[in-house]
């Protein structure tokens, strides 16, 4: 089903604005009602232009593209502070540019797997930028992007028995991944080795022992998920423990009821997009952050029998945010009004957007449908593209399978567990799976 969305009532939006009950009220209070201000008068003056043009809002798709597309080849200065992290550069931008339907030519494609493959260490692994360090987060971002590239050249580059031996290097005795050798352990080092080793079907039973139960110990009282047993949830860490649960087919283990009231209350009621932590502004990051969570959700709500029959965000006040508050002019989205744009805020908003706009077979666009996200796979947009079973056989764990008709159509643009796009995912894990071991 195919629905357009109309903007929310703008009397209705402004009703929830927060209330200065005094002089005295804390920083977080009045920054909070300063970005609530910034936010209506953008939502304002778009009401205003509604009488001249219909179709508003629109997503910028040629101005985005024009953007992304020019970074691939030269990035400003202020991307120097960056250096570690040129593979996620790599990632951010190509995403993006797939979830709107660019394609690369050879050329180019051989040019970012050469700069990754210059990011491989000998030992395995993918450090942020050539001659450095191997670590968790890059190597995530790196074997993203080789997948999203999908060619040969780009899957054979990746060192498959170095990569499960640098993994194996991190894992800890509890279950849990350091980042880097000698480094900080996380949640985040947990999803980012499951990813990897799922993807590129390296993934067996002694790597991830034990580490479903660390995940688990890192839900807090509020029901998201820390960095860390103990420590305070946080929106990218919500994401990074179900998205590791749910590969290992061991969502079951967490409180899926307290996760699910955590998300709805990280949506901001007048804002419509999301914040990562209690307490906090609103980032257009969070759109898929803790807008990719709810769909990991929806499974794990299926088996229960409760499989939800919409969103359970409102997805409409989502793309309000991103598309009236959170484009830059000149291509490019941005963090809030206000602040600059950047490759990482225009990935995770653009995935968000994807995230609001499908839900199973349903599709629901606000302003026209020009605005939408989507991806014509062809037949492969109608196969299951997850529980991929080879990880199932491989760990033992059949009776943890979700069953899902037709998943490739519950998300056109974005696979939910790894941020690209559903059809890149298979192909991947196709090839890997018919490599020998």
């Amino acid at each position: 089903m195919e629905t357009l969305l109309k903007l929310r009532d703008l009397d209705k939006i402004a009703d929830q604005q927060t209330v200065l009950n005094n002089s005295n009220s804390q920083k977080t209070t009045r920054e909070q009602i300063a970005v609530e201000r910034t936010v209506l008068k953008k939502f304002s003056d778009l009401h205003a232009t509604l009488t001249v043009n219909q179709d508003v809002p629109l997503l910028s798709k040629h101005q985005h593209k024009l953007f992304l597309s020019e970074s691939l080849r030269f990035i400003s200065s202020k991307y120097e502070i960056l250096d570690a992290s040129r593979t996620w550069i790599c990632y951010w931008l190509l995403h993006p540019l797939t979830l709107m339907g660019v394609k690369f030519n050879d050329g180019l494609k051989s040019d970012i797997v050469q700069f990754l493959a210059k990011c491989q260490s000998p030992s395995g692994g993918f450090a942020g930028g050539p001659g450095q360090c191997p670590h968790l987060a890059p190597t995530y971002a790196a074997v993203n992007a080789l997948v999203i590239v999908g060619t040969e050249e780009a899957y054979k580059i990746i060192n498959r028995k170095a990569l499960y031996e640098f993994l194996q290097s991190l894992k800890q005795p509890d279950g849990s991944f350091a980042m880097h050798i000698g480094g900080e352990i996380d949640i985040r080092g947990a999803y980012c080795a499951i990813a990897v080793a799922s993807i590129t079907d390296i993934i067996t039973r002694e790597l991830v022992s034990n580490t479903a139960e660390w995940i688990v110990s890192c839900q807090t009282y509020e029901g998201g998920f820390a960095g860390g047993p103990g420590l305070e949830a946080h929106g990218g860490y919500a994401f990074c423990g179900l998205a590791a649960l749910v590969i290992l087919n061991k969502g079951h283990l967490c409180d899926n009821r307290a996760l699910l009231r955590w998300l709805v209350h990280k949506q901001m009621p007048l804002e419509g997009g999301f914040q990562g932590r209690t307490n906090k502004l609103v980032d257009s990051c969070y759109s898929f952050w803790q807008g990719g969570a709810f769909p990991l959700l929806y499974t794990l709500l299926a088996k229960e029998g409760c499989a939800p029959k919409r969103h359970l965000f409102d997805e409409r006040a989502l793309q309000e945010y991103i598309l009236i508050c959170c484009q830059y002019s000149q291509g490019g989205l941005i963090d809030k009004p206000g602040k600059p744009r950047d490759s990482y805020h225009s990935c995770y908003a653009i995935s968000g957007l994807s995230v609001a706009q499908h839900f199973l077979n349903d599709k629901h666009i606000l302003g026209t449908y020009r605005n939408e996200l989507y991806i014509n796979c062809g037949s492969q947009r109608s196969e299951p593209v997850w529980p991929d079973w080879a990880i199932c056989r491989k760990l033992g764990c059949f009776s943890e399978s979700v069953p899902l008709d037709n998943f490739g159509k519950m998300l056109a643009s974005t696979h939910p567990l790894y941020n690209i796009r559903p059809d890149l995912v298979r192909k991947a894990m196709l090839f890997f799976h018919g490599l020998q071991s």
